[in-house]
């Protein structure tokens, strides 16, 4: 059913001049108000989508397209009593094209079955090098300001180890309401050849839930995960999230939403480390054409749940990507992240006097190129610059990793 509703309005985008020759001009109001409803459909939000197409119709009465839309959703809904009086009210009303009478006796003889979840999925398989797996430090000795004495020297365990590694990821959505909430699974392992200690895998489970009242909206998450390293737990990590779109006046092309956070992470044997951050980010997202681009920017609060070295800290976070589609169906994707963190006390006080600066870039680049209909080949580059005041913590590193990914039909 979900195919027939993204059918109709692609055929409803052919077919709008012939179905609207009875209507009167909505104005820019009503036609918002549609294309907002098509943009719930496309999201899996029915109940929304539902709301806003009864809103179009009160607005205008002869919109052929909105009617058709919600007969279509009601019928999706299970709701076959109303969605045949609004299947015939269209017939009647607007003497639809073959094409649209054709979808409408597709609709009946399927039947109104109710809702079905939806479920989509994927599997990765990767190989790949990294030049740090351990974030080794750039410096193998820590000089303290002002001392003239020789520092501390680093073990070889602490210094830039390079390795190959194989990776599997997948992950899992599935609809839990007709409204658009999905939950969702995500897992991934990845394996070094030689450094077995540096292993590690990682798993996520989840609830998204669109929200929306009048022209705006709210996206909430909630998600739990664990990660272990070497074959031991080593992280759990609770975090909750809001994305929040008001009505702003922007151009089709454009989309702005602020989104707001909390992540609690427990170190299962770094017990000093557990923490609480919260987040509060802008984004404004492009859309057009075969181009996607979008830019962020947020402020970050990390406040230490026990004596953690350098105490509570703060900073900032800045995420650009640029995505758009080459010849030959392929991909092109590049990526910038930067994150800065200021510690509020002395790192380790009597050993290491600083308090700790840190800003971390990281730079993307990426190609998909389809093999087939579910079958995709990507390719991955990454550098990553650690820059620190005190030297031990600083490294570099730079990936290249190749994938085979499969997607659910």
């Amino acid at each position: 059913m979900m195919r027939r509703l993204l059918r109709s309005a692609a055929l409803l985008a052919m077919l709008l001049p012939p179905l609207a020759a009875h209507a009167q001009d909505d104005g820019d109001g009503t036609r918002d108000l549609y294309r907002d409803a098509l943009r719930s459909i496309a999201e899996g939000r029915r109940d929304d989508a539902s709301d806003t197409l009864r809103r179009v119709i009160e607005q205008e009465p002869l919109h052929a397209g909105a009617w058709l839309d919600l007969a279509l959703i009601q019928c999706a809904l299970g709701h076959a009593a109303e969605a045949e009086r609004l299947f015939r009210a269209t017939e009647e009303r607007f003497a639809p094209p073959p094409a649209i009478r054709e979808l409408i006796a597709q609709s009946r003889a399927a039947g109104c079955q109710g809702w079905t979840p939806r479920s989509q999925y994927s599997i990765t398989l990767a190989r790949g090098i990294d030049q740090n797996v351990n974030q080794g430090a750039d410096s193998a000795t820590y000089l303290p300001p002002g001392s003239s004495d020789g520092g501390l020297v680093l073990l070889p365990d602490f210094l830039p180890q390079h390795d190959q590694y194989s990776l599997v990821s997948a992950d899992y959505i599935r609809d839990l309401t007709p409204n658009g909430t999905q939950g969702f699974l995500l897992a991934q392992d990845r394996r070094n050849d030689t450094l077995s200690s540096y292993n590690s895998a990682t798993l996520f489970a989840g609830v998204d839930t669109p929200w929306r009242y009048r022209d705006w909206k709210l996206r909430t998450t909630v998600t739990v995960g664990v990660t272990t390293l070497g074959g031991a737990m080593y992280q759990k990590q609770l975090q909750l999230q809001g994305q929040l779109t008001p009505p702003v006046p922007l151009p089709d092309t454009l989309q702005f939403s602020v989104t707001s956070g909390i992540t609690h992470v427990d170190y299962q044997t770094l017990a000093n480390f557990r923490g609480n951050t919260a987040e509060l980010r802008g984004q404004l997202v492009y859309r057009a054409g075969n181009h996607y681009a979008s830019a962020s920017l947020g402020l970050l609060n990390d406040r230490a749940s026990q004596n953690r070295p350098g105490g509570n800290r703060h900073g900032s976070s800045l995420a650009l990507q640029w995505r758009w589609l080459l010849p030959a169906a392929t991909t092109g994707e590049l990526g910038y992240t930067r994150q800065t963190w200021q510690s509020q006390s002395a790192y380790a006080p009597g050993l290491i006097d600083q308090v700790r600066s840190q800003a971390m870039q990281v730079w993307r680049a990426g190609l998909t190129y389809p093999l087939t209909a579910n079958q995709n080949l990507l390719v991955e580059v990454r550098r990553v610059q650690n820059q620190e005041n005190i030297s031990i913590f600083q490294y570099n590193d730079r990936q290249l990793q190749l994938s085979w990914q499969w997607l659910s039909p």
